[in-house]
């Protein structure tokens, strides 16, 4: 069994919360107003929800497309309040560049699009088990955003990239990685097979996560989420068109499960 991970930011808060209360340092009154500031905080435009954390085992995600630097600036600081995970979605180099003058230690991941935090604990201690492949140099974007969600999770994840069924010699040559995964997210546009070979040469779930990467008739991922939703091999999740975020965090959450 692999040792769990250490208490969130939040749950740390609660217990100082508890123990200022027991030792007489603050007040019931002042402890019911600090509990009532973790369910969430009501910026007017953005009502951040700070229990995420506690539900879910993961803070809350910014989505950062189509949003204003000034608001992401604002809610990242108070997710930063209660967690010491940040994770943006879909933004921009000039939204990095912004926030970094106001937010230390963050990172920005220029395939994906992603700004965040990267973990304090060391690779060697993270939970091993995920995988993430994609077919193409054209799904990395995609895989880096499942990527960075699944790590961002507490999970070493072992990439390989460009294993498409194009060249079906490339895919075996990782077979043992492969085979040694707890779960496997694949990326793939095109006609979307990558998903149904790889979960028949493995023993875990596989999330296949289609692109919209390829010519006309791949409909903007149309055609490779209808071949994963029908494929005959058993065991395949399939996540929305371009959804690397929503199949790391599926990924991540599975792999907790073999703490």
């Amino acid at each position: 069994m692999r040792k769990k991970n250490t208490e969130s930011a939040i749950e740390k808060i609660i217990e100082d919360i508890l123990k200022n209360y027991r030792s007489k340092a603050m007040s019931e009154e002042q402890c019911v107003s600090e509990i009532k500031n973790l369910y969430f905080q009501d910026l007017g435009y953005a009502k951040p929800d700070h229990h995420r954390a506690l539900r879910r085992g993961f803070p809350e995600v910014i989505y950062g497309s189509g949003k204003k630097p000034g608001h992401i600036l604002e809610i990242a600081q108070s997710i930063l309040k209660y967690s010491d995970i940040l994770l943006i979605t879909r933004t921009e180099q000039s939204v990095y560049n912004y926030l970094k003058k106001y937010i230390e230690n963050i990172k920005y991941n220029e395939d994906a699009g992603l700004i965040y935090t990267p973990l304090k604990i060391p690779e060697n201690k993270l939970c091993p088990g995920v995988t993430v492949i994609c077919a193409g140099t054209t799904d990395i974007p995609v895989a880096e955003e499942a990527a960075v969600t699944a790590y961002l999770m507490g999970n070493y994840v072992n990439k390989i990239y460009d294993v498409g069924v194009a060249g079906l010699h490339r895919l075996l040559n990782y077979r043992k990685d492969l085979q040694s995964s707890s779960v496997i997210v694949a990326v793939a546009g095109m006609e979307g097979a990558l998903p149904s070979v790889v979960s028949s040469m493995v023993g875990c779930i596989v999330i296949g996560v289609p692109t919209s990467v390829g010519y006309g008739a791949s409909l903007s991922g149309l055609s490779p989420l209808f071949t994963m939703l029908n494929s005959c091999s058993p065991g395949i999740l399939v996540c929305n068109i371009d959804n690397g975020f929503g199949a790391g965090y599926c990924a991540g959450m599975i792999n907790k499960k073999f703490e």
